[in-house]
C-alpha cells in the first residue's frame, strides 16, 4: 500500500514546456475552480499547505508540479471557468490545459477530474472529458465534498454522476475529513 511521505513543490509553468529534466510520471488534477482541487491535494499528501488554497476560487494561474515520494509528480492546473476572470484570462488557463492534453511531449499516466459531490458534472467538464476522451486520456472522476451531503443523499447523487460518466470511474472524497483517501492514493498509485 503506498503512502505519501515526501512531497514538495517544484515549480510553476506558465508556458508550454511540461517536461522536466527527470522523466518522473505525471498524475494531472484538473477541475472546475471551486471544486475543491488544492484541498484534496493538500490532504493526500497530509499537508495543510503545500498548494495554496484561497478563500477566492480561481487564484492559479500556472500549471504546479510537485514531486510526490521523489518517484513521480502531481501537475496541478489553473481551475477553470471561474465567472469573474476576463473572458480573455480563461481563455488562456483553458489554452494551457488543451496544450497539455493535447500537445505535449508528455502525457499524463492518468487525470484525476476533481468536481463537487453537490454539482455533479458541469458542461465545463462534459467539455473537458470530451477533450480528455478524445486525446485517449485514462481519466477518474473525483466527487469532493461528500462531508457536506447525507450518507444516502451522497449515496444517490455518486449513482447519478456515476451514470452520467459511464465507464470513467467516479470516487467520492472529502479533502475536510480524508474520507476516500486510501481508495484514491492507492488508486493513483496503480497508475504510477
Amino acid at each position: 500500500m503506498m503512502k505519501i511521505s515526501k512531497s514538495e513543490f517544484i515549480k510553476g509553468v506558465i508556458g508550454n514546456d511540461y517536461g522536466l529534466e527527470d522523466n518522473l510520471p505525471h498524475v494531472a488534477f484538473f477541475g472546475r475552480s471551486n471544486a475543491g482541487k488544492s484541498s484534496v491535494i493538500n490532504s493526500l499528501v497530509s499537508k495543510k499547505d503545500l498548494v495554496k488554497t484561497s478563500k477566492l476560487p480561481g487564484r492559479t494561474r500556472e500549471a504546479n508540479f510537485f514531486r510526490i515520494n521523489d518517484s513521480f509528480f502531481f501537475v496541478d492546473f489553473p481551475g477553470y471557468g471561474y465567472a469573474k476572470h476576463s473572458i480573455s484570462e480563461r481563455n488562456k488557463m483553458i489554452k494551457r490545459i488543451l496544450w497539455y492534453v493535447e500537445f505535449s511531449n508528455v502525457r499524463p499516466q492518468a487525470v484525476f477530474l476533481i468536481i463537487d459531490v453537490r454539482v455533479g458534472l458541469t458542461t465545463l467538464d462534459r467539455d473537458m472529458i470530451k477533450i480528455l476522451k478524445d486525446n485517449k486520456h485514462t481519466i477518474v472522476i473525483v466527487a469532493n465534498k461528500i462531508d457536506k451531503l447525507a450518507k444516502g443523499a451522497a449515496k444517490k447523487q455518486l449513482l447519478s454522476i456515476q451514470k452520467e460518466a459511464q465507464d470513467i470511474p467516479v470516487m467520492g472524497y472529502s479533502a475536510k475529513t480524508n474520507e476516500g483517501k486510501d481508495e484514491l492514493t492507492q488508486t493513483i498509485a496503480s497508475f504510477v
